[in-house]
């Protein structure tokens, strides 16, 4: 047997144990363990902070947490609990979440995000790609796509490719290189986030307001076919069909007194 046909056999025997299957159905190539992204993640993280500037403001910072908190608190027991939440002054409009369990949110995201349910639909959305594995799907493609490239090895040490790992784990525009996620995954993002905020007592309708108020500090989008991410008004529609799935949901948490009291 040649190397070529070696190697098309390892990544074909790699591609069949790996095959995963996301929170919506859609079949998934995950070649990195749980373990292995949650060091890349929190080294990322741990970047991220000696990069950034961190807000110090305490009714941020307690605000921010509350969110987060009760968005985390109701997941599954294998990812409730322990995440470490940072603040970072910066004036884009954004958040992230990290495998690990880290999660970063952007003072520029409250021109967007102007109430407490408003902000868990970006939380829930950030902790929607992490629940769904959606950096270690890029992560894979990735490796395969480059023949093996130790991408664990070059974000933990030092040397070219370090700016291409951060963009696989969405922290691209603060390296320069932008790789956001695809379409598929920032929808299953929106609809996995939306039953999380109304399973932790946050009312699911808000998501709608806040995709409008970010098409209005957007402005115009181009054509969805020539964007990796779905258009704002596509995004709207999608939300607005799983309401009738994420509103019972909702009602059920406050019947069982699930409320989070969050105030900025």
């Amino acid at each position: 047997m040649t190397i070529l046909k070696l190697v098309s056999a390892m990544v074909l025997v790699s591609f069949l144990a790996s095959c995963a299957e996301s929170p919506t159905g859609r079949r998934q190539m995950l070649l990195f363990s749980d373990g292995e992204m949650s060091q890349m993640g929190g080294t990322a993280f741990d970047e991220m902070k000696q990069k950034m500037t961190i807000n110090k403001d305490g009714p941020t910072n307690r605000y921010v947490s509350c969110i987060a908190d009760a968005i985390t608190g109701s997941l599954s027991s294998e990812w409730r609990g322990s995440w470490e939440v940072v603040v970072f002054e910066e004036d884009s409009a954004n958040a992230f979440a990290l495998p690990g369990k880290k999660i970063g949110v952007h003072t520029g995201i409250f021109q967007v995000a102007k109430n407490t349910d408003q902000l868990a639909t970006v939380i829930g959305h950030e902790v929607g790609h992490v629940l769904a594995h959606h950096s270690a799907e890029r992560m894979s493609v990735q490796s395969v796509a480059s023949t093996g490239t130790q991408l664990i090895g070059v974000l933990l040490g030092e040397g070219a490719g370090k700016e291409t790992v951060m963009g696989l784990l969405g922290l691209g525009t603060q390296y320069g290189v932008v790789l956001p996620y695809g379409r598929a995954q920032e929808s299953e993002a929106d609809l996995v986030g939306l039953d999380l905020m109304a399973k932790s007592g946050f009312n699911p309708e808000a998501s709608v307001t806040l995709w409008q108020n970010m098409s209005t500090l957007s402005g115009d989008q181009p054509p969805e076919f020539m964007s990796t991410h779905p258009s704002h008004s596509s995004r709207i529609s999608d939300l607005q069909k799983q309401l009738a799935t994420a509103r019972p949901i909702y009602e059920k948490a406050k019947a069982n007194g699930i409320r989070p009291s969050c105030q900025l």
